[in-house]
């Protein structure tokens, strides 16, 4: 499906082939309990790639999603976005909400907002009116085939419909960048096939970098390339054929 969203969320063509994160022998050490998250990482994500993370509990998938999206900032080393360090970035939150969409597995939509009404959460303070507002979250939903649930709430919804407008919600301010963590680990097999399907296609359609963190193979095999982790490192690192 084809949206006139695309011609906004598509990177310009001086931006391509660069890397949309960097991240230099990134370490991240939690005081509480000395635990140390990640162990020097260093790897660069591509504009408009398709990474998939895997590793058992505790290897540090989370954190490094963490890191990549700017919820959380590295103990030593560099994490860089389109180039600028993040940890001297001025405006980290405006470049949080306004390049970069996160996908949680708990989904985290209001439960008194109608789907509608979550999708518009993050426009709130960039200046558009109302209507702006509405036409985009009916446009974006309608983008995810949740256009005749608009009105619904989440209890209202099946747990695939519930993800499919948090995606919705994640694509509010045309991101650059999709950070999505275990997207699927709420879903039963059939949902779980419709929710990366869906992510798949508007990878390509919008042209952004997608990031999934996931335990499951069939959905690691969707990406272009698959990270393996294990003590905090990077102990693989596979492109598709």
């Amino acid at each position: 499906m084809k949206s006139s969203l695309n011609a906004a969320m598509t990177p310009e063509a001086g931006e391509l082939g660069g890397a949309v994160v960097s991240l230099q022998q990134v370490t991240k050490i939690y005081p509480d309990g000395n635990v140390q998250a990640l162990a020097g990482v260093t790897l660069d994500l591509p504009e408009q790639a398709f990474v998939s993370v895997m590793g058992p509990s505790g290897s540090g998938k989370s954190t490094l999603l963490n890191l990549i999206g700017g919820l959380d900032l590295p103990t030593s080393g560099r994490v860089l976005f389109r180039g600028q360090s993040l940890a001297t970035h001025q405006q980290l939150d405006k470049l949080r909400s306004q390049t970069i969409g996160f996908v949680f597995q708990t989904f985290h939509l209001l439960p008194n907002l109608t789907a509608r009404e979550n999708v518009q959460l993050p426009m709130f303070g960039d200046g558009r009116s109302d209507a702006q507002r509405e036409s985009s979250a009916a446009e974006l939903l309608a983008l995810v085939g949740m256009a005749d649930r608009q009105q619904h709430l989440p209890g209202q919804l099946s747990i695939g419909q519930r993800q499919r407008v948090a995606i919705a919600r994640a694509l509010a301010n045309q991101p650059v960048l999709l950070l999505a963590d275990e997207p699927t680990g709420s879903l039963d097999s059939a949902s779980g096939t419709a929710v990366m399907d869906l992510l798949s296609r508007l990878h390509c359609e919008l042209g952004m970098a997608l990031v999934v963190v996931t335990h499951d193979e069939a959905v690691a095999s969707r990406a272009d390339r698959t990270l393996h982790m294990l003590d905090g490192r990077v102990v693989g690192d596979t492109v598709a054929s």
